[in-house]
């Protein structure tokens, strides 16, 4: 399943530390030789600060308990630099962390800069050391730290680019320290930011929220209300722009949402047309799935992809989520998924057919007979679906008061008939023109 994996589309979207989780899942899941996996560890370790987590990698993958001078030269480098900017924003830090000058602080940022620098000899150097040592807090791997110290930055910043950084650096942090409350909060005041703040260039701001998308994933596949929130972010128009044109890739994850969203939200029609759209440009056996379901009507197709959906969702760091439960480890999202796609398929079966064969519908559904037939009766009672199931026969029978699909299918190609007959007498009306001049 190496070849559905996005890590290597995700990463370049993605601050270094947040690849750490991917590689992890990777190796958990034996994707790639062991070795591959450390040395991308490796690779990523070398342009942080985390040293000694990198001397431990060295040692597993060379089998040693020596590591290369370069290492100990960059650990004694750290530690001095890290000692330096302690120093640095110590008297910033320690007004920040006394209680009662902390209360000093009022909501006016001016006010606050003026009251420091006239009580506590505190300037701007002192503030951007703070900043300097929060960032570099967060490359050592103290992610708690930075948190903290980026929070109290911003709250003293006034350069808007600086606190967008800032803020940047803080949602890592939460999302790396699984507060996925609070990085939701700060994910949401990242996005207004975004969209409000005058960019050098609009590709600037496309990138912007390319990366917050990328980024989103961490909270939407972890939150509780996140398979909701995906589809209100991603599906806006100015945020499926730039997944059309820069990061197809992400059209899996609002794949996924729709099909594990029990709402079954009215955008999901227009979703199947840019499902069409991006054919050429980024397929997967959850995208092809609903090709197969609501464009092609190929359910021998769909029962197939299903399986590989499965694969898909049990090998993607976003979508492979296991929760362990006594002895037993469960994929909840993997098994949603499937739930809900057999509900596409059944239902859409059904408004084709209107005597349906139980043991076709099993097999469309990947079920044995039994279970089918109890899926089904479960489903009809919970569902409006006007439907029954004749035992003699082992059929399921429709109401006919459901639109039959091969009429809507004619509908829609004479409409088309009718829009391409139009544009076809535009373009000869256009060539006249030109021939007449």
């Amino acid at each position: 399943m190496a070849e559905y994996d996005l890590t290597p589309r995700m990463a370049p979207n993605l601050d270094r530390h947040l690849v750490f989780p991917l590689l992890e899942f990777l190796q958990e899941r034996q994707m790639y030789p062991d070795e591959q996996i450390l040395k991308s560890k490796i690779e990523l370790l070398n342009k942080t600060n985390m040293v000694d987590y990198a001397m431990d990698i060295h040692k597993s993958l060379y089998h040693t308990e020596d590591v290369p001078q370069d290492m100990v030269d960059r650990r004694v480098e750290v530690v001095a630099r890290l000692k330096a900017l302690e120093e640095s924003a110590a008297p910033l830090v320690n007004f920040l962390q006394n209680a009662a000058a902390f209360q000093e602080l009022k909501a006016d940022k001016q006010y606050n800069l003026q009251m420091l620098n006239d009580r506590y000899q505190i300037g701007p150097e002192q503030i951007e050391a703070l900043y300097q040592y929060a960032k570099f807090q967060f490359e050592c791997g103290n992610y708690s730290g930075a948190a903290d110290y980026l929070y109290q930055y911003r709250a003293l910043c006034t350069n808007s680019d600086r606190n967008l950084s800032a803020l940047w650096g803080k949602l890592a942090a939460e999302i790396l320290m699984q507060n996925w409350d609070i990085a939701l909060e700060e994910l949401n005041r990242l996005k207004e930011i975004i969209d409000s703040k005058s960019f050098s260039s609009p590709m600037n701001q496309v990138q912007n929220r390319i990366w917050l998308m990328h980024w989103s994933l961490f909270i939407f596949f972890n939150h509780d209300n996140g398979r909701t929130q995906i589809i209100d972010l991603f599906n806006q128009d100015k945020y499926l722009n730039a997944i059309q044109t820069h990061a197809p890739h992400l059209v899996r994850y609002l794949a996924t949402a729709f099909i594990v969203n029990k709402r079954r939200r009215p955008q999901f029609k227009d979703f199947i047309k840019v499902i069409q759209q991006e054919q050429h440009s980024y397929k997967d056996p959850i995208t092809e799935f609903l090709t197969c379901v609501y464009v092609n009507y190929d359910f021998d197709g769909a029962q197939k992809k299903m399986r590989e959906c499965e694969e898909v969702i049990l090998n993607d760091p976003f979508l492979g989520k296991r929760v362990e439960e006594g002895n037993f480890s469960t994929v909840p999202l993997r098994d949603e998924f499937l739930e809900n796609a057999r509900l596409f398929i059944f239902e859409t079966y059904c408004r084709i057919h209107q005597r349906i064969d139980m043991g076709v519908l099993a097999e469309k559904l990947n079920l044995n007979y039994e279970e089918a037939e109890r899926w089904i009766v479960n489903l009809i009672r919970s569902s409006k679906l006007d439907a029954k199931i004749d035992s003699e026969s082992g059929t399921v029978i429709m109401e006919p008061n459901h639109p039959n699909v091969y009429e809507q299918l004619i509908d829609h190609t004479k409409a088309l008939s009718g829009r391409t007959y139009k544009l076809v007498g535009q373009i000869l009306e256009h060539a006249q023109a030109q021939i007449a001049r």
